[in-house]
């Protein structure tokens, strides 16, 4: 499993409207804690341009790909590569803003591409791709019909996999009053 993790200090700034920098650290250092655990019995592969996210992950029992100044989209396909060459044949991507992350081992069998949405239908929280296929990345606004249109352009087929605990990701101000509620 690949698991993107931004440098804390950097991350949600979205949120800034309601949490202080260092609150945010700590809410991104928790939702990926929790991603990589729902990762288990699947090793788990953090691409990262932090020392201090590399060190966290070495603590989780990741292992580390560095990939400093490449961007998301081209840190993961550099990550997805390198867990290619290593023999792996289908890498999940899961993105570590997931804090009711579960079951994410469940989603690596089968064929083709699976992806799962976040709840607005927009952004692509996880997603499944045959390490060779030479998927190309697209995260951002509008990333879910980019990466479906993906795999269709591949040839590959989709397989759309709803689930709530998976869809709930934590970007915007709001999303903190859904978090806290649970």
């Amino acid at each position: 499993m690949l698991v993107p993790v931004k440098r804390f200090s950097e991350a949600k700034v979205r949120l800034a409207p309601a949490l202080g920098p260092g609150e945010r650290a700590a809410l991104a250092r928790e939702m990926a804690t929790a991603v990589v655990r729902a990762a288990q019995p699947l090793p788990v592969v953090v691409v990262c341009d932090d020392a201090e996210v590399a060190a966290w992950a070495g603590a989780q029992g990741a292992q580390v790909v560095w990939e400093p100044g490449r961007g998301l989209n081209r840190a993961v396909a550099s990550g997805v590569e390198q867990l290619a060459t290593a023999g792996v044949a289908r890498v999940v991507v899961a993105h570590g803003d997931i804090p009711y992350a579960t079951g994410l081992a469940a989603l690596a069998g089968g064929d083709g591409i699976v992806a799962v949405p976040d709840r607005r239908h927009d952004g692509t929280n996880v997603l499944v791709v045959p390490a060779t296929a030479g998927f190309r990345f697209s995260y951002g606004t509008g990333s879910f019909a980019r990466h479906v249109e993906e795999a269709r352009r591949l040839g590959l087929p989709v397989t759309v996999h709803e689930d709530p605990l998976l869809a709930f990701d934590v970007d915007w101000p709001a999303d903190l009053h859904m978090l806290h509620s649970r």
